[in-house]
């Protein structure tokens, strides 16, 4: 994980490989804005894929945090407020600024310093994730963890009684050109994003995909958790198109848990001033 090198890279070496025409067909900078003149010159020149207002196919790639922003969030029950403070992020603090809700590193207790899955909505907020259409289902392959997320779209409806998953139980159907999908059952130990906003097994979110054009792809959300908050939540992030189908890579990015305890070990805790372990 802590070697990870961006996606975009491997991505453009790929597909160099393929076919100069192929690598042409790069259309946004990367998120860390690491591409190439040339690269940038090859993606203004690149021509629009084939537009399907119910095909989303392809790897998205949407700039700043999660689809629900910390400045629109409700307030907390009496439980959400208690998760929330025993939630102790540990790799940019609340707020992402040195202050009183920044913990140091090694006193965090974010499941991804375990190799936990980030879980969903939260690997939204991070880096690439392609969108895969099958007969009957719809998946979500997210680059960080390579983590999988399923939405039905056979017609079946949510059961009242749910295993928690860290993905959730989805199912989806077509209102017009928008994609309506309904999810609950998600594994509370999971956190909404990196500043460790909680959520309960009941959450739902409703969300709406919309493909306005061949390049843009926006999801609005409304999460609904009554144990957790006070009123839903609501919120929309717009993503734009790194690759079309048919040229998706995504690159190999894994949370190794040897390297992350070599991490732990050898940064976080002596960040913190706190002994290496033998």
């Amino acid at each position: 994980m802590r070697n990870h090198v961006t996606g975009v890279g491997i991505v453009l070496t790929a597909l160099l490989v393929l076919s100069t025409s192929a690598a042409a067909q790069v259309y946004f900078p990367s998120a860390a804005g690491h591409r190439s003149p040339a690269a940038q010159a090859a993606a203004k020149a690149a021509p629009t894929p084939p537009y399907d207002a119910h095909d989303l196919s392809g790897i998205w790639l949407g700039r700043g945090g999660s689809v629900l922003s910390d400045k629109d969030a409700p307030p907390f029950t009496p439980l959400g407020q208690k998760m929330f403070d025993a939630n102790k992020p540990s790799q940019y603090g609340r707020g992402n600024k040195l202050s009183e809700h920044h913990y140091i590193p090694a006193f965090g207790n974010d499941p991804l310093a375990k190799c936990d899955p980030l879980g969903y909505p939260r690997n939204l907020g991070g880096g690439p994730f392609e969108m895969a259409h099958t007969s009957g289902k719809i998946f979500q392959i997210f680059e960080e963890g390579r983590r999988v997320r399923e939405i039905w779209m056979d017609g079946r409806k949510l059961p009242d009684d749910l295993e928690a998953r860290w993905y959730g139980w989805a199912v989806g159907h077509w209102d017009g050109d928008t994609l309506v999908v309904e999810s609950t059952g998600y594994d509370e130990r999971a956190w909404l994003d990196t500043n460790g906003y909680p959520h309960s097994e009941g959450m739902k979110l409703v969300e709406r995909y919309t493909h306005p054009d061949a390049t843009t792809l926006v999801i609005s959300m409304t999460l609904d958790d009554p144990k957790i908050y006070t009123k839903t939540w609501s919120g929309t992030k717009t993503y734009k198109m790194e690759l079309p189908k048919g040229l998706t890579v995504l690159s190999e990015w894994y949370c190794v848990p040897s390297e992350e305890e070599s991490f732990n070990q050898n940064v976080r805790d002596p960040a913190a001033g706190l002994a290496k372990s033998k």
